[in-house]
């Protein structure tokens, strides 16, 4: 019998029952914190202690994490439904599509102009401003663009994920990770930022390859590509089966774009985020609503198809917060930082920095996120690095890599569960499209890391 992957909701819920089951096995223990002089409470190094009574967690405490996990996440997953609802508005007013027909026009031949300059974009504003969840509002155009340039979603896809993913491994100024990173490891916040910025580009081209190499395939042999079979045969009408771009249109466009700034500048400035977010689109999609001279009823009608399409998506990011719930609630976090923090400090200085950027990769399976990462593993990576003769910016600069890229395929991503569901994605095909792509980044990411240890990067 041919073994078939499991839906990706009922995969999530496996990872969890395995999640569950490790805390009765792996030692409880955690790490003493305190406040540093940034007011930021982080770990102290060398105050692990193992946990005198082993809490053992119930099964029924797997179904209790279900709902607190969806509390977690509430942010993301309200976010996704005002998306959702607020781009079926603005599709019923024919702007995408009107939209869409220019693009196939003037890039209909040229898909690798489209990877190479998308991923270049997403991967600029990731490493400056920390764009990841702003992408959402993208994918299910990008999907539409691709398959009418006879392409599929999981190209749409790649070219979202390895532009963030490349972004936030080669962080000038994110303030999810360099601003927390930093100040933890006693650095000066944004330090080091040229050959940060200076190493995105290649990092960029060999993600741009990795998705233009597969959309080649794809236009050679439509049935190698990974979602031949699970979607509609790609392409679309030809453009003159397009509406004209009107000036509706263009307005329409103009807020959303308008949207979009305003909600970056107060994500850089005014510390907004999902909540600041969504507010910005609703009042987007009142805009175009007045403007595609939508009535209210037929907008609300519209607003309500497109969320309940993201109902599944809802519960994919929900149920992945719930592995690393389970996980902190049975304290294993710290244990299995710990236990792979000790082989590096027997090792060269070049292969513990190559150590590091291992560990903060298998680490963000259970941290997911980069701020949260920096948190737990900088106070313990930064006097690490100074015993193995490591520059603390080079630890950060692990940290950066291991964040980055892992967030590309751990399923306890949000962002990425979010996304893979917008665009129908089983996790395993995207795995299996993606992971090679992340073996590619580290093994450079090794490279640079041996260099800048070599050259005293600090």
């Amino acid at each position: 019998m041919k073994f078939k992957m499991p839906h990706t909701l009922a995969l999530l819920f496996f990872l969890m029952a395995l999640a569950l089951v490790a805390t009765w096995f792996i030692p409880q223990g955690e790490f003493q914190t305190a406040v540093n002089e940034q007011g930021i409470e982080v770990v102290v190094p060398g105050s692990y202690e193992v946990a005198e009574d082993h809490r053992y967690l119930s099964p029924v405490s797997l179904f209790t994490a279900i709902p607190r996990a969806f509390a977690d996440a509430q942010g993301i997953i309200f976010f996704l439904f005002i998306i959702g609802g607020v781009l079926a508005i603005i599709r019923a007013t024919g702007t995408i599509d009107a939209l869409l027909g220019r693009l196939l026009e003037k890039l209909g031949d040229q898909p690798g102009t489209l990877i190479f300059t998308v991923i270049l974009v997403f991967a600029i504003a990731s490493s400056v401003m920390g764009a990841s969840a702003e992408y959402i509002p993208f994918v299910l155009i990008l999907v539409a663009m691709c398959r009418a340039m006879n392409l599929d979603s999981m190209t749409a896809v790649g070219i979202i994920v390895a532009g963030y993913g490349v972004g936030y491994g080669t962080a000038a100024f994110n303030q999810y990770t360099v601003v927390v990173a930093q100040p933890i490891a006693g650095l000066e916040t944004y330090s080091g930022w040229p050959l940060r910025l200076g190493i995105l580009f290649p990092f960029a081209m060999i993600a741009g390859h990795h998705v233009w190499k597969y959309a080649q395939k794809l236009k050679k042999s439509p049935e190698s590509g990974f979602m031949f079979g699970s979607e509609p045969p790609a392409g679309g009408e030809p453009p003159k089966s397009y509406p004209p771009l009107k000036i509706k249109h263009f307005a329409i466009l103009a807020g959303f774009m308008l949207a979009l700034g305003i909600a970056v500048w107060g994500i850089a400035t005014r510390g907004w985020y999902l909540t600041e977010l969504g507010a910005a689109f609703l009042i987007l999609g009142i805009v175009a609503a007045v403007i595609g001279k939508i009535g209210p009823s037929l907008a609300a009608e519209k607003f309500v198809v497109g969320a309940k399409d993201l109902a599944e998506t809802a519960l994919l990011v929900g149920v992945a917060r719930g592995i690393a719930l389970v996980m902190e609630d049975g304290q294993i976090l710290h244990t299995i930082v710990n236990a792979l923090s000790v082989p590096l400090s027997s090792v060269g200085p070049e292969v513990a920095g190559v150590g590091m950027m291992i560990m903060q990769t298998i680490l963000n399976l259970f941290i997911p996120s980069g701020s949260g990462q920096a948190f737990v593993t900088m106070p313990l990576m930064a006097p690490l690095s100074d015993l193995v003769g490591v520059e603390r910016q080079v630890a950060v600069l692990a940290f950066l890599f291991g964040d980055g890229f892992a967030n590309m395929i751990v399923p306890t991503n949000a962002v990425l569960m979010g996304i893979l569901g917008m665009a129908g994605i089983p996790f395993d095909k995207w795995f299996r499209f993606c992971f090679p792509l992340v073996l590619k980044l580290l093994a450079a990411g090794a490279v640079v890391i041996v260099l800048a240890v070599s050259l005293g990067y600090s």
